[in-house]
């Protein structure tokens, strides 16, 4: 019997870290295709610390409370939900709502957990593998033989990019900011880390291409990464944007996206529509959870804090200081 009530975060108004806290509230109740999960992990994002800023504001069909990512028990079942059963372990993404004992979430959105993970290793990658997958995979075509540039390679997403595009055949560039988290990125499989304190990532990519460029970068910094992004890709290339840590605005040469055919594209995920965010979910299941099952990527997980301590889980993250995810502990079994 599931409870009526239930500990969430709570961040309204909205504000710094401090604003978070530990509240009580009704058990939300699945429509007739999602289902509801207690949850026993969820993981911290950056568009989390976004939303409790005031900056990234929810859909209106969404969830107000934090959280894109969980894994826990599915408790119940919409009427029309298929393929699923009370008592299975799942992952999910979700619309928000995961900073919670009881999250609800699409059917569709829920894979299983991969045979040999834990359920704090399961709630750590829907976000960033919905990311990565989306955008790397879908939107650049990224092919084996290839070469791929990802900044924040230390990050969830760096670190998740690092290990798929290995896995699919692909020479690996990454920048980062000190010795560390160079260290986590070549264990990650990264064939080279360029530390962005001492090198300067547009002539590293030259000279290791022999001046040809990179076939595919994925970037969340934007601001004057994004003419030097321009500059480092190869004929053909593809530029993915997926945040602007640095700005969105910039003063940028376009002649070189004409005479190199470039592609300059970039999403969101979580505006998505739930179909698509469904086609995700299948190609996950079908192209990466074996690769999960079998030992060859796997989450990096830098801290995990109880549910009451969500500040200090988004003040790590905010500085920066993090090397793979940060998870949160619910109610683990």
């Amino acid at each position: 019997m599931t409870a009526e009530t239930m500990r969430h975060v709570d961040h309204r108004p909205g504000g710094d870290a401090d604003c978070l806290r530990l509240a009580e509230g009704p058990v939300p109740q699945p429509g007739p295709h999602d289902v509801l999960v207690r949850v026993a992990y969820a993981g911290i994002n950056r568009p989390d610390v976004f939303q409790r800023s005031g900056s990234y504001p929810p859909p209106p069909d969404a969830s107000p409370l934090l959280g894109l990512e969980i894994a826990g028990e599915i408790v119940a079942l919409g009427a029309e939900v298929s393929g699923w059963k009370v008592g299975d372990q799942v992952c999910a993404l979700t619309p928000g709502g995961g900073y919670a004992e009881y999250c609800v979430a699409p059917a569709e959105h829920c894979l299983p957990v991969p045979a040999g993970f834990s359920l704090l290793e399961a709630a750590a990658l829907p976000e960033t593998y919905f990311t990565v997958w989306s955008n790397v995979f879908d939107r650049a075509h990224l092919k084996a033989g290839e070469t791929f540039l990802v900044h924040g390679g230390s990050s969830g997403i760096g670190l998740t990019a690092i290990q798929l595009a290995k896995q699919f055949g692909a020479t690996v560039f990454t920048t980062v900011g000190n010795r560390e988290k160079i260290e986590a990125c070549q264990r990650a499989g990264a064939d080279r880390v360029i530390n962005y304190h001492e090198e300067d990532f547009v002539e590293v990519v030259a000279q290791a291409t022999e001046g040809n460029g990179v076939d595919v970068i994925l970037d969340m910094v934007g601001g004057d990464y994004i003419p030097r992004n321009v500059k480092s890709l190869a004929v053909e290339g593809r530029l993915v944007q997926i945040a602007f840590l640095k700005g969105a605005r910039v003063e940028l040469d376009a002649a070189p996206i004409m005479r190199k055919r470039l592609t300059f594209t970039g999403s969101t995920l979580r505006p998505r529509s739930r179909a698509d965010k469904a086609d995700i979910a299948k190609a996950l299941q079908a192209n990466v959870w074996p690769l999960l099952e079998q030992g060859l990527c796997r989450p990096v997980i830098h801290a995990t804090f109880p549910l009451a301590d969500a500040a200090e889980a988004h003040r790590l993250m905010e500085s920066s200081q993090h090397i793979g995810k940060i998870m949160l502990e619910v109610a683990p079994k």
